[in-house]
């Protein structure tokens, strides 16, 4: 009776997980075209899954470890079992085998029940709650009837172990495991989320054989010139297939939704309903079954819609509200914390990008900044002519005159801000205290298109981009160095794809670089405790985390790092074009980061980026000074004397610099 039974049980489930498989891949179809090497992304998948994943998974050290046992055991149990009970193929070779992968499946799936009695509130709950139940059900009811096989039960026993195991625990962890992997439950995530990896709309971002991926963090660019191609996302069809893909691979843990400063300021933003939304989209209903959090203050089952509806609607429900795309501050904290690797900020800037192209639905000052980008190269709407009265007194070489140099100082628009230029001025001191021979663009300089991008004005962004690029191109230059993150990633990360190949260098990796060459001298810190917050557009878009660090670690500055730093560090709320489209929350983002500041009782913030420089000076009753990392660098520069002997004199004395001295070529702008 065992030995009949268990084919037709197996083969059964396998069948209807089949069907499932065929009707989910005709839900993901329904998504535009997208070119993917299918061979080399399914014979990627199990080194992606198994490994690649590991530095996201690995954080949660406990989870991680139950993962490996319930995860690697379902696979191994899930095969054998076919090979042991299904195909009755050796038995006695591989029955061992398969025990032990069902017992480490089962002793992870305690753990599981154990996270799920008292679950953080990110987890969502409802049919994830059980999970852990299906978990042991289905490695129980293995382990118990692979027992005689292995003769280590009577032969005889096999008619009361068949029963046992067919009274619900057999036929409920087949139907877990299998049918509701591919018709959907809560296993589902691990066959989407196997087939996302293998098909990821960011193949860089894994390992190569060169041993380190890519990050791959710039926005993928719209043909502007193909009339037939959508200009962003309309409805949830509108996305490529493997973006669909993507959504349905979501696992619901809610890492993204901790992490998100948005959520937490009370903003109508939760990049987990968001990815659970398009996953209704794609399917067409209701969000009524959601289990999780809700976006704050907007209650569950008021969004509905279908593959070819508009995910926001300009009337009546739809999917998504506006204000919820709009809230993100493009920060990739979601991103960075996805154990899944899901690209929840490319999702919502192709959102952005139908609603800014299409209907010009931009809330805010949005329209206003796109016009002024239009109109005069510049957000504020400055006269392009006055980029350079900031630094009228300080005779900087222009490109235009000297044809060429060791770095092009790229200003940004902070040229118009007179905080930033502050920064600015220190950063040219630094320069010429270490004799870097460097020019700027001056009035040729427009905005990088940041703003624009990620506002979604692609036509805008690729405008500025391409002068900005011919521009370039006129001219001789090593690197580009800038003290704005966002210019640092649009120009290195994102002019590529147009045409414009630069080695980009943020100003406190180029100084890092200068003071490890001996060519600057700091005198020792003075000041009072400092502590160093992270900008998201130098951190988890470059992951450039230690240059700042070694920076302040060279003026003898022992930081007192935020609980939030790093690839973690909370974003100041500066980013995406949030203050510009300022969708009100129950706080202000830059107020929280100033309390994780607060926390560390430092007296001075250091920064290292224009925007989280404004975020965090806006802050009423602040605690810390904020200062950028050139100012700090600028202030304790030293110089050696001109009498003091060679370079390797060690005993010669520092002085301190009292002004920028020009060493490069003096030109009258």
């Amino acid at each position: 009776m065992l030995d009949t039974l268990l084919p037709i049980l197996i083969f059964s489930a396998l069948a209807l997980a089949v069907i499932g498989a065929v009707r989910r891949i005709r839900l993901w179809r329904r998504g535009r075209p997208a070119r993917v090497d299918l061979l080399r992304g399914l014979a990627a998948m199990p080194r992606r899954y198994l490994v690649d994943l590991h530095h996201v998974v690995a954080r949660d050290k406990v989870m991680s470890n139950t993962h490996v046992a319930t995860a690697g055991g379902f696979v191994a149990a899930a095969v054998l079992m076919i090979l042991v009970h299904g195909l009755g193929l050796a038995q006695g070779v591989l029955g061992w085998p398969l025990l032990a992968a069902s017992a480490a499946m089962f002793v992870g799936s305690l753990f599981v029940a154990k996270r799920r009695r008292n679950p953080p509130a990110r987890l969502s709950k409802g049919p994830w709650m059980r999970l852990p139940k299906s978990l042991m059900a289905f490695s129980l009811s293995v382990f118990l009837i692979t027992l005689p096989t292995l003769d280590i039960l009577p032969a005889g026993a096999g008619n009361w172990i068949l029963a046992l195991a067919l009274s619900a625990v057999l036929v409920w962890g087949l139907g877990e495991m299998f049918f509701g992997m591919t018709w959907g439950g809560p296993m589902k995530h691990a066959f989407a989320g196997a087939l996302h990896l293998a098909f990821h709309r960011r193949p860089e971002r894994f390992s190569t054989k060169g041993g380190e991926g890519n990050r791959s963090t710039g926005l993928k660019a719209l043909n502007l010139d193909d009339s037939k191609a959508p200009l962003g996302v309309e409805t949830p069809s509108d996305f490529t297939w493997n973006q669909l893909l993507g959504f349905d691979a979501c696992v619901q843990c809610g890492r993204c939704e901790a992490m998100c400063p948005a959520f937490a300021a009370g903003q109508p933003l939760n990049p987990k309903k968001l990815i659970q939304d398009m996953v209704v989209g794609m399917a067409g209903g209701s969000d009524a079954h959601y289990a999780g959090s809700p976006y704050p203050d907007k209650p569950i089952g008021e969004h509905r819609g279908h593959p070819h509806g508009p995910i926001v609607a300009r009337e009546g429900t739809a999917l998504v509200d506006a204000e919820t795309l709009w809230s993100c501050t493009t920060c990739r904290a979601c991103v960075e914390e996805c154990p899944m690797m899901i690209e929840h900020v490319d999702a919502i800037v192709d959102m952005r990008r139908f609603l800014t192209l299409e209907h010009g639905n931009t809330p805010g000052k949005g329209a206003e900044v796109l016009d002024n980008l239009i109109a005069t190269d510049n957000p504020g709407g400055f006269d392009p002519g006055s980029r350079m009265h900031w630094a009228a007194d300080l005779n900087l070489p222009l490109m235009r005159d000297v044809g060429e140099a060791e770095v092009l100082l790229w200003l940004g628009d902070g040229v118009f801000d007179m905080r930033n230029q502050r920064t600015l001025r220190a950063l040219v001191k630094i320069l010429r205290a270490a004799g870097v021979d460097f020019a700027v663009l001056g009035n040729e300089e427009r905005d990088s298109g940041d703003v624009a991008r990620r506002l979604g004005d692609e036509a805008t962004f690729q405008s500025l981009a391409k002068r900005n690029i011919a521009t370039l191109g006129k001219y001789r230059f090593q690197r580009i160095v800038t003290c704005d993150p966002h210019s640092f990633h649009v120009l290195g990360n994102e002019y590529g794809t147009l045409g414009g190949v630069y080695a980009v260098f943020h100003h406190s990796t180029y100084i890092a670089e200068l003071y490890e060459a001996g060519r600057l001298h700091f005198a020792p810190w003075k000041g009072g405790s400092v502590t160093y917050h992270d900008p998201c557009y130098l951190g988890r878009y470059n992951g450039e985390y230690e240059a700042p660090r070694n920076v302040l670690k060279a003026l003898g500055i022992e930081v007192a790092e935020m609980q939030r730093s790093g690839f973690r560090s909370r974003c100041c709320g500066g980013g995406g074009g949030a203050p510009i489209t300022d969708i009100p929350g129950k706080q202000r983002i830059p107020d929280m980061r100033m309390n994780d500041v607060k926390e560390t009782g430092a007296e001075l913030v250091a920064v290292g980026c224009p925007q989280c420089t404004a975020m965090l000076e806006g802050v009423v009753d602040a605690t810390a000074e904020v200062r950028d990392i050139a100012e700090l660098v600028a202030d304790a520069l030293m110089e050696r004397s001109a009498d003091s002997g060679d370079g390797n004199d060690s005993t010669r004395t520092p002085q301190p610099v009292a002004e920028a001295r020009p060493v490069v070529k003096e030109v009258t702008p």
